[in-house]
């Protein structure tokens, strides 16, 4: 098949439409739809959380992959949404899934909420905090036993607190 300039130039139109609306979406606070207990001003939720944890928590970014020291953690604890402090994880039930983000084969009873995510042309399943809303991470159906998940979760997302 012959690439005629006229496909190049609508191809790369139809990218660049697609990459602007994203760029738009992505600046609308999303994350903070619904009725959640913990609500938080946008500018207050800025003051309170670094850029990264604010974009992921608030604006569903995600952090690079083997990025976050969380990844690593091999204590006993819990691991706590880093936008309202809401118990999440228990660290007996993180291992390693080799993704480059702290992975969970379960969590706490009714502290997350899901979503149907259609970003980046594909479906997946987005886990957020059921306290305040934040975007913690994807959970996908390629984990250990006895669930069969895998909580892929950003380490931005959440707090560890040790036993």
């Amino acid at each position: 098949m012959q690439l005629s300039r006229r496909s190049v130039l609508l191809g790369s139109a139809a990218t660049i439409g697609l990459s602007a609306f994203s760029m738009f979406h992505r600046l609308q606070p999303i994350a903070a739809e619904g009725d959640f207990p913990f609500k938080l001003t946008d500018a207050e939720w800025q003051a309170r959380l670094d850029p990264l944890a604010y974009d992921v928590l608030r604006h569903e970014g995600t952090e690079r992959a083997f990025t976050s020291p969380l990844n690593d953690e091999k204590r006993a604890g819990n691991f706590h949404c880093a936008g309202c402090d809401q118990l999440l994880f228990e660290s007996a039930k993180k291992y390693e899934s080799g993704t480059g983000w702290p992975s969970f084969w379960d969590f706490v009873p009714g502290s997350l909420g899901t979503t149907e995510d259609t970003s980046f042309g594909m479906v997946r399943t987005e886990v957020h905090c059921a306290n305040c809303g934040g975007h913690q991470g994807h959970v996908f159906n390629d984990g250990p036993q006895p669930t069969g998940l895998r909580y892929c979760i950003n380490g931005v997302s959440l707090r560890f607190v040790a036993a």
